[in-house]
């Protein structure tokens, strides 16, 4: 007979849109259902969407100061804060004061990069989330989107992801979109995922055990940066053998860049890895080209709610 891991029942849970301005699936999503929240509603919880930074969505950006995904530092939340910190400081104490005693936050974000929907958790620890991915993977019903589980781990004093507000987290990042932009595919995929999670939600509340299972799980490695000129300027373009090949294996000798002249940059890493955020727009401000992950397989004790 399979050992259970219990965990207790999900009372309250808060879909956040807007967390980056310019991401529209997630900004319309909770923008519909803050004035009507029913679709959202199950029986044994209650639900509510929140635009977490309403500023940038008003003027389709970003940001306004700084990431406010990068923003949920323990630093930043122990603090108490000031009207002269900067604009998403103040909002991430805001969402964190409202928040907190929520028992599960989703965090719903747009890519450039060809991602389909990935399924992104910050903790390795968090088996009720890796539930929820699972059962994801296993209904969704659209192959031409097929949904990834990326793990970036985090240690929980290090971790300034919106996700660090609550017990349980999972953040959905759907693409290719681009920013500012809505696409029907993504919009559609990203809301009846959101669904099938808080079906998920219910069905565990109610009693409902899930058996352990094995599952591939893409785990960040490490961040790659374009090449770059003795000034600093980007020298090279994302290699067209590489775009738009998110979670292919990239192996050693693979074309990764191409120069302004026609010369391939090659990976030079020792073993297969798996690329994604490939040449994604928001990441050119913090240097990144592509992330790496490895691919691993997990085995996952089943789970049932704590009596």
């Amino acid at each position: 007979m399979s050992s259970f891991v219990q965990c207790a029942p999900i009372s309250r849970v808060v879909v956040f849109g807007g967390t980056h301005g310019n991401e529209m699936s997630g900004v319309t999503l909770a923008k519909h259902w803050l004035k009507d929240p029913s679709e959202i509603q199950r029986p044994t919880f209650t639900a509510e969407s929140c635009i977490a930074n309403p500023l940038a969505v008003e003027k389709c950006v970003r940001y306004l100061d700084q990431d406010l995904n990068r923003s949920f530092s323990h630093e930043v939340l122990s603090c108490p804060g000031s009207e002269g910190d900067p604009y998403e400081i103040r909002r991430a104490q805001e969402i964190n004061r409202q928040y907190r005693p929520f028992d599960f936050a989703f965090d719903l974000h747009n890519t450039t990069s060809n991602m389909g929907a990935t399924l992104l958790r910050c903790s390795k620890d968090d088996l009720f989330s890796l539930h929820l991915a699972n059962y994801l993977q296993s209904s969704s019903g659209d192959q031409s989107m097929p949904c990834y589980n990326f793990l970036i781990d985090i240690p929980e004093k290090d971790n300034a992801y919106l996700q660090n507000i609550t017990k349980h987290a999972l953040c959905l990042e759907l693409g290719p979109q681009p920013q500012g932009v809505n696409r029907s595919d993504m919009l559609f995929r990203m809301r009846e995922l959101i669904n099938q999670a808080l079906d998920f939600i219910n069905l565990f509340n109610e009693g409902k055990e899930f058996p352990s299972f094995e599952t591939d799980i893409y785990r960040f490695v490490s961040r790659v940066d374009f090449p770059r000129d003795s000034a600093g300027e980007i020298s090279a373009v994302i290699h067209p053998e590489l775009q738009d090949k998110d979670y292919i294996p990239l192996k050693p000798g693979d074309p990764i860049f191409k120069t302004l002249s026609g010369k391939d940059v090659l990976y030079e890493g020792e073993k297969i890895l798996y690329p994604t955020f490939i040449n994604e727009a928001a990441y050119y401000e913090k240097k990144v080209a592509f992330i790496l992950t490895e691919k691993v397989n997990w085995k996952v004790p089943a789970l049932k709610v704590e009596q």
